[in-house]
This record gives structure tokens, sequence and C-alpha cells, in this order.
């Protein structure tokens, strides 16, 4: 494969809905020549043709498909050959919880590729199973589960042009226990201890988004004791994620229903971090449930 010294080629594989499209488009933007589930054993033939172009297209990106599983098994001694050829190869991996993979898929009302007949988690599961040599290759993994389009395209963009890493952005989900705990938390964080607005008339209908609920929930001694220490402790880690280049933290904040103290405490911690010129998202999963 001579010629191909030059060359610095991404392969952006990952989980069907998981956002291949929008990653591609990242690389779209930054100059990369992209192309769209070319068989793997037909890549050598296409970047020796690359070389050989009018004008030499030295930055490629292409995207591997599960559906391409017979030719998946001799991915790794391919990247192997390119590697050594001189070639600068990375491999991308995007992943995804699969209960939000099940959402994508029945809001778009889409089938799974690998699975036309049966049920989305079972082609989700067969697609784990078949990019598992992939996973193992990737330079960079990136969960999608919380990301949204600008948000993965920021990630990607920042990895292939090698920009010093900004501070890490937080995202802070709150939810409700009794609907289950969200995929891809890194920093978890129960606060059902805390005086509950439920139980008192005047506040249940509310939500803590409202300043008396919030207040409620804040302002009690345990309330102002939790949040102090709360607000120190997450001082105290963000720096290291800084330092590692994370570029996105999720810190989950969950009580029983999802709709007064974890909505208040996740308002209040998404406030301090911005006070602190840090970039936050604040997100309320189950503030609209019925109670």
């Amino acid at each position: 494969m001579s010629g191909q010294g030059d060359q610095r080629i991404v392969f952006v594989s990952g989980l069907s809905g998981s956002g291949k499209t929008t990653a591609m488009a990242a690389l779209e933007d930054r100059s990369f020549y992209c192309v769209d589930n070319l068989p793997v054993q037909l890549v050598p033939q296409f970047l020796q043709l690359c070389t050989t172009a009018s004008t030499s297209i030295d930055r490629i990106a292409l995207a591997l498909d599960a559906r391409e599983r017979h030719f998946l098994a001799h991915f790794p001694e391919l990247v192997a050959e390119l590697r050594e050829g001189g070639a600068s190869v990375e491999v991308l991996f995007l992943d995804c919880a699969n209960e939000v993979l099940e959402r994508r898929y029945r809001e778009t009302r889409r089938v799974h590729p690998l699975a036309p007949t049966g049920s989305v988690l079972e082609g989700i599961e067969r697609e784990r199973t078949l990019l598992d040599q992939v996973v193992g290759l990737a330079d960079l993994k990136v969960d999608t589960s919380l990301l949204n389009v600008h948000q993965l395209k920021d990630t990607i963009g920042r990895h292939v042009s090698g920009d010093a890493p900004k501070q890490t952005v937080v995202n802070v989900v709150s939810f409700g226990y009794r609907h289950g705990t969200p995929a891809a938390v890194e920093l978890l964080f129960d606060v059902r201890f805390l005086p509950n607005p439920y139980f008192e008339a005047s506040l249940r209908q509310g939500t803590g988004l409202e300043r008396g609920v919030a207040d409620y929930v804040l302002t009690s001694e345990r309330g102002r004791e939790f949040f102090g220490r709360l607000d120190h402790f997450v001082e105290y880690l963000l720096p290291f994620y800084d330092e590692e280049g994370k570029a996105y933290l999720t810190i989950g904040i969950g009580c029983t229903g999802g709709r007064h103290r974890s909505v208040a405490v996740a308002e209040a911690v998404g406030a301090r971090l911005r006070e602190g010129g840090r970039e936050v998202n604040v997100s309320h999963r189950d503030v609209e449930r019925p109670l």
C-alpha cells in the first residue's frame, strides 16, 4: 500500500442510532473526504485511488456498518497493515445506552437493520456482538446517550483537530427513582433524605422549578448542609475531569418522583457552576410526569 504514509484515516463505527451520521458530518466540516459503508475488503483499493487522484486526498473518514459483518473480521488486520505502511489511523466508536437507542427507534418509527422482523433490543444486542472487535481497537469511544447533535459534533471536531481541550461541560439531570435510573451518569446523588414538598399540601402540585418548593428543600438545615458539601465535592472533582480532557460529565440527581427535591437541587447545582464560569446543561427527565 504505497503512498499512504501521508494519509490520515479515521474509521467511524458504532451502534445504529448512536450518531454516526452526525460524526461523519463533523469530519466533513473539518475537510475530511467521507465515505459511508465501504466494505473493508475494498478499503485498500479506495485509499490507493485517493493517492493517485489529480488532487491527492489525504484526510479520509470511512464509516463502518455492522451489516458488513462478513468483512469486519478482517478489520483488525487492515488497521495494522495501514499503520505499518505509515498511515495515521484512528478508530472512533460511538456507543449509546440500549434504552436510549430503543427510544430513538420508537420515535422515528424505524426498524433496526439487524432485526427487521424482531425487536429493536434484539438488533442492538446482535450489533454489539458483531462490533466487539471494533470496540477493542477504538482510540476514542463516545457515549452519545445524553449528547445532542451539537455536543457530539463538537466532541468529534475537537478530537480530530487536536484543539486544546476546553473545560469539561457538565450535564445535570434530575430524575425519579420510581421511573428508573438514567443511563450514562458518571456521578449519581440520591436526595430522597431531604425534606419532601410532596407532603406539604400547598407545595405538592408544584415542582422544584418554583421558588417556594426549592426554598423548602434547600433552606432547611439538612438542605443547606448537604448542598454545601455537594458544592465543595463537585468543585474539587471538576478540575481533574478538565485535566483528563473529558468533554462531558453527567451528574444525576434523583428523588422519588423526579418533580420536587431532585429538580430543586439540580437547578441549584447548575446555577452555582454557571457562576463559576462553567458551561452547564440542566435537564429534568421526569418533572412533567403526573404525581
